[in-house]
C-alpha cells in the first residue's frame, strides 16, 4: 500500500510538471495532495510554517546577492576584457582561441556562481570573435557548452548555496571543496581540445598576428579587474575574514564597482540587474519552498522509511 501511495504521488508530481505547472507549485501542490489525504496534520497550517522556515534562513541571503552580482556583471565590459587579456597568451598552444572558452568560463564562474550567466556572457563575446576568425562553429559551440557548466561547481556556485541550506552543511566548505574539482575539469576541457586540434590540424586557422611577451604582459591589465574580485570574494572566505553571506555583499559591492569605473554603471543598468536578480530568486525559493514541504510530507507519511525497507 506504501509502496501504491509513493508510485501514485511520483506519477502526480510528473503529470504536474508536464501540464507546464512551474516547479515549485507542482511540488507544493503533490506535498499537500499527500499530507490531506494520508495524514491526520493539517496541510494549510504545515505548509505556511514550511515555507515561512525555508524562506526566513540567514545563509539564504548569500543566494539573492550572488545572484545580483552575476546580474551585474553580465552587463559590464567583463567578459570582452579577458578575452582581450587571454588570447594573446594562447597563440601557441594548439587549439589557439577555443581555449579562451574554457579559461574564460572558469574566471566568470568564479565571480558570478551561475552557469546560465556564465555561458551567456562568455558565448556573447567569444562566438561572434570566433566566427569572424575562421573556427568551426561546432568545436566553438562544444567549448563554451562544456566550459559553460563549471558554473555550477566553480564557487561561488549559486547550486551549493541552494543544496547548503537544504543540507544544513557549510557553505563555506562545499566553495572550499569545489575548487580543486572545477580546475580539473577546467584542465580535462583544455586537453580534449589539445587532442583534437592535433587530430585536425587544419580546422584552426592560423595567428593572423604575433605579439611579443611585453605586449602580451601589456594586454593582462584587463584581466586586473576580474582578479581582484575574485580574489575579495573567495579570499575573504577561505582566510575566515567574512562568511559566505558577507562574502556576497562584498561581491555585490565589488561588481557595482567595477561597473562604475568601467562607465558601464547607469540607472537602467542597475535597475535591469537588480530586477534579474529578484525574478531569478523568486523561482529558486519557491522550488526550495516546495521541496521542503514536500519533505515534510513524505515525512509524515513515513514513505522514506517504507521506501528504504523495501529496497533493504
Amino acid at each position: 500500500m506504501d509502496l501504491a501511495i509513493t508510485f501514485g504521488l511520483i506519477l502526480a508530481l510528473f503529470a504536474l510538471l508536464g501540464s507546464g505547472i512551474w516547479i515549485g507549485l507542482a511540488l507544493l501542490g503533490v506535498g499537500w495532495l499527500g499530507m490531506e489525504l494520508f495524514t491526520a496534520r493539517a496541510a494549510g497550517d504545515a505548509m505556511a510554517v514550511t515555507i515561512w522556515g525555508a524562506s526566513s534562513s540567514w545563509t539564504l541571503t548569500a543566494l539573492p546577492m550572488f545572484l545580483w552580482m552575476g546580474e551585474v556583471l553580465f552587463r559590464t565590459r567583463l567578459s570582452s576584457d579577458m578575452f582581450k587579456g587571454l588570447s594573446p597568451w594562447l597563440e601557441k598552444l594548439p587549439g589557439r582561441l577555443l581555449h579562451v572558452n574554457v579559461i574564460g568560463c572558469t574566471i566568470f564562474a568564479a565571480v558570478s556562481g551561475s552557469s546560465a550567466a556564465t555561458c551567456a556572457t562568455i558565448g556573447k563575446i567569444t562566438l561572434p570573435e570566433l566566427k569572424k576568425r575562421g573556427y568551426p562553429e561546432d568545436i566553438t559551440i562544444g567549448t563554451l557548452a562544456g566550459a559553460g557548466t563549471l558554473g555550477l561547481l566553480i564557487p561561488p556556485s549559486i547550486i551549493m548555496i541552494v543544496y547548503g541550506v537544504a543540507a544544513e552543511v557549510s557553505i563555506a566548505k562545499l566553495f572550499i571543496a569545489g575548487v580543486l574539482p572545477g580546475i580539473l575539469l577546467a584542465s580535462l576541457f583544455m586537453g580534449w581540445i589539445v587532442v583534437w586540434a592535433l587530430l585536425h590540424p587544419g580546422a584552426i586557422p592560423e595567428a593572423t598576428e604575433k605579439t611579443s611577451v611585453g605586449q602580451k604582459l601589456f594586454a593582462s591589465r584587463h584581466l586586473i579587474p576580474v582578479l581582484l574580485l575574485i580574489g575579495l570574494i573567495l579570499g575573504s572566505i577561505y582566510t575566515g575574514v567574512a562568511t559566505a553571506t558577507e562574502a556576497a555583499a562584498l561581491g555585490v559591492v565589488g561588481s557595482l564597482v567595477l561597473a562604475a569605473t568601467q562607465g558601464s554603471l547607469s540607472w537602467a543598468t542597475f535597475r535591469d540587474s537588480l530586477l534579474g536578480a529578484t525574478r531569478l530568486y523568486c523561482m529558486i525559493a519557491l522550488i526550495l519552498a516546495g521541496s521542503a514541504f514536500l519533505t515534510l510530507s513524505m515525512g509524515y507519511m513515513g514513505l522514506p522509511r517504507h521506501l528504504a525497507e523495501w529496497i533493504g
